[in-house]
């Protein structure tokens, strides 16, 4: 039965018991993913006659915390368009200006992500892997020219085509590196899946760089190598001991950069550990794969190697093409004055509705939450 709660002319299918309300541009075809923020479902554009995938965001307005999730996630993707990133194509809102609870947000249907293949049985060659990884740092970074950190970076936002393309998704929890002038909240929500996590996000640092991300990227390449995580902590405490019986037990210098007393006695009281000869962990692995895991993963973020010369480590090199290779300027501070001062839900509201900025076509009338919104006036 149509709706009419857009001013579209829409349609509404139940997928698992959930109601998808999209545009007659728009039919469902089959859920394709599910997660703590929403399903995803893929569709045919019959506009442009090709498949997209849609993701439900429910009751986005329940949670003041998810709210900033979601409007941050949309206003950085809104800024960042490179090949090896996600591509949002459209978003609407289901219900009027006013009470609108669900987000849609329309992008490119991508067939699988890299964690269902590093679970499967489908054998991954040292080329895969060497292809992979460096679209991850292509993507990086373009990602860290902007000043954003993605925060969660896992084999499961990594999405992947038949034809070995590969995307960075999910920015939920990515933050923007604003200058000191631009002081927001301290970094200190839930960051990235814990198998993933830097050890100064496990050692509760208060400000972290893009140094995480390198460390989650080194975990990933090791995840392709030996098709298995190379950290599966089952908690805080177990994840820190797993990397130090790794990396082995880190220097006084090292120790000193921790702020948080208690993970610093810690660590303090652990056994004294040399760390594991990458080359018996990895003994399949080439010597230049041996090197990028070296060169990422570090204990101490400083000693990390950046993105732009993990691009250049031998590993990477045949395909490293700095000429092809795409970087902005740091995102314009405006668009996230939310991140900086107390608000609420009635004002995260007020924010979508002082953003609109053009009404397009009859099909398509746009709210810009940093991005485009369809809704009915």
């Amino acid at each position: 039965m149509p709706l009419n709660s857009l001013g579209l002319d829409t349609s509404c299918y139940l997928v698992h018991g959930t109601n998808f309300e999209v545009s007659k541009r728009y039919t469902v075809l089959e859920q394709v993913g599910q997660g703590a923020y929403g399903i995803v479902c893929a569709a045919q554009d019959e506009v442009k006659d090709e498949h997209i995938a849609i993701k439900k965001i429910e009751n986005a307005f329940e949670h003041i915390t998810f709210t900033k999730r979601t409007l941050r996630e949309l206003r950085i993707l809104r800024h960042l368009q490179h090949e090896n990133l996600i591509d949002v194509r459209n978003i609407f809102l289901a219900g009027s200006k006013d009470d609108f609870e669900d987000i849609y947000v329309i992008s490119e249907l991508m067939e699988t992500d890299l964690a269902s293949i590093l679970k499967s049985t489908q054998p991954l060659s040292d080329d895969h892997c060497q292809f992979f990884l460096y679209q991850i740092l292509r993507g990086m970074k373009y990602v860290h020219s902007a000043q954003v950190i993605h925060r969660d970076l896992k084999p499961r936002n990594l999405l992947v085509n038949a034809n070995c393309d590969l995307k960075i998704c999910d920015f939920g929890l990515a933050r923007v590196s604003f200058s000191k002038e631009f002081q927001t909240c301290p970094m200190t929500e839930y960051v990235c899946t814990r198998w993933y996590r830097a050890p100064e996000v496990l050692c509760s640092w208060l400000d972290y760089t893009t140094a995480i991300d390198i460390w989650s990227i080194g975990c990933i390449f090791a995840e392709m190598l030996e098709r298995k995580p190379l950290f599966p902590g089952h908690n805080t405490q177990h994840q820190l001991q797993s990397i130090i019986n790794f990396l082995g037990k880190p220097k006084a210098e090292e120790l000193g950069k921790i702020k948080n007393e208690k993970c610093r006695r810690f660590i303090e009281s652990l056994p004294a550990s040399s760390g594991k000869p990458l080359e018996e962990v990895f003994k399949d692995a080439k010597p230049s794969a041996i090197e990028f895991l070296v060169h990422t993963l570090r204990f101490d973020p400083e000693q990390r190697v950046p993105v732009t010369e993990a691009l250049k480590l031998s590993y990477v090199s045949q395909l490293y093409c700095p000429e092809d290779e795409p970087t902005r300027g740091p995102l314009d501070t405006s668009d996230f004055e939310f991140e900086r001062r107390k608000i609420n839900i009635k004002a995260l509201r007020e924010e979508c509705d002082t953003a609109a900025i053009s009404v397009l076509t009859p099909e398509r009338r746009y709210l810009i939450l940093g991005i485009c919104f369809a809704y009915k006036q």
